[in-house]
């Protein structure tokens, strides 16, 4: 197995590692039923729907 032949140094380790920060946010997208944003695959946290229909009960807060 091949080793390098120089050391990284600091600034190149920390720059690889700050990218993977970025791509790990998640995605989101507009909710069919309120336009509210809401992540991929979940349900909607402001009214509660997911693929056309309720299935989170949302009750009101005082």
């Amino acid at each position: 197995m091949a080793n390098p032949k120089r050391r990284h140094s600091k600034a190149r380790t920390a720059t690889r590692r700050a990218q993977y920060k970025v791509r790990s946010l998640p995605v989101t997208q507009e909710c069919s039923n309120c336009g509210s944003d809401k992540i991929l695959h979940r349900a909607c946290p402001n009214c509660g729907h997911y693929r056309g229909r309720a299935v989170v009960e949302r009750t009101e807060r005082y």
